[in-house]
């Protein structure tokens, strides 16, 4: 189990990669480019998902193990990135219905907002990472309530 944070976070990233690129080749006017690397964009977006819900099923989410007087600041911050990675997530979702519907009007629209979400949400992943498991180590892995309100 102590693999599949990295895995995650590696997925995560390489889902705003994807969606980076997409996002280019669509400005290109490049659509088939542009429709599969954002359809690799969401896979990688599901597997980060599924690594990450069954690691808190199964194992719980991951204590701040860092100094007392970051705990607060590092909370803040992860309510942002949970924030941002639902928005996104949500988003992300009504992007894909509406190109799969064939709505591109309302997918443009969307797809903007949806993928500078995205472009945001995993840089803060990727810190929320760093301070879980290279800055501090060693937080305990607890029940998810438990980790996201410091209990």
């Amino acid at each position: 189990m102590q693999v599949l944070p990295t895995i995650s976070t590696f997925f995560i990233v390489i889902s705003a990669i994807f969606v980076g690129f997409g996002w280019y080749h669509i400005v290109k006017g490049h659509r088939e480019t542009h429709q599969k690397l954002m359809v690799m964009g969401a896979i990688f977006a599901l597997a980060f998902f599924i690594i990450y819900m069954s690691r808190t099923l199964f194992a719980g989410n991951t204590a701040f193990g860092g100094p007392e007087s970051l705990k607060l600041p590092y909370h803040l911050f992860l309510f942002f990135h949970i924030a941002l990675a639902t928005l996104g997530g949500v988003l992300g979702l009504v992007t894909l219905w509406f190109a799969y519907k064939k709505k591109f009007f309302k997918h443009k629209k969307v797809g903007r907002v949806a993928a500078i979400t995205w472009l945001l949400t995993a840089p803060t992943g990727v810190a929320v990472y760093v301070l879980l498991y290279v800055l501090y180590p060693g937080g305990h892995t607890k029940p998810a309530i438990d980790a996201i309100f410091g209990l």
